[in-house]
């Protein structure tokens, strides 16, 4: 059973790119465009991984990864955040409320599958 990653991210050309590369590379994906949505969209599938941007509308990915440590039931959850936000003080941030790890973009396509793979424990 192939595992699944939530993108959330509202840039469109993002989103398109990391749902091929994800499905081309065995995972099932979910999208959501912002971060309530992403909220709802891990309540609904439980994915094994999240792909978190920080500027979301609606919610930051700051508060989606907080919510999530704080829920005992997604404690397993990787949440990888992937943002332009790549200054000490966010990446800090970032790692402080619970990210495994904090990419920032532009971002090698090969490492960050690498990235999921390792979080992930292969497929």
């Amino acid at each position: 059973m192939s595992k699944t990653v939530l993108i959330a991210d509202d840039e469109p050309n993002i989103v398109i790119s990391l749902e091929f590369l994800l499905k081309q590379a065995g995972y099932r994906v979910v999208v959501a465009h912002d971060g309530q949505e992403a909220l709802e969209a891990i309540r609904r599938e439980s994915p094994d991984l999240v792909l978190l941007d920080v500027m979301l509308p609606r919610l930051s990915g700051f508060d989606v990864c907080q919510k999530i440590r704080e829920n005992p039931d997604w404690r397993d959850m990787r949440v990888l955040m992937l943002t332009a936000k790549g200054r000490e003080v966010e990446v800090s941030k970032g790692l402080a409320l619970g990210a495994d790890a904090y990419i920032t973009k532009p971002f090698s396509t090969q490492e960050l599958l690498a990235e999921i793979a390792t979080h992930l424990g292969g497929k």
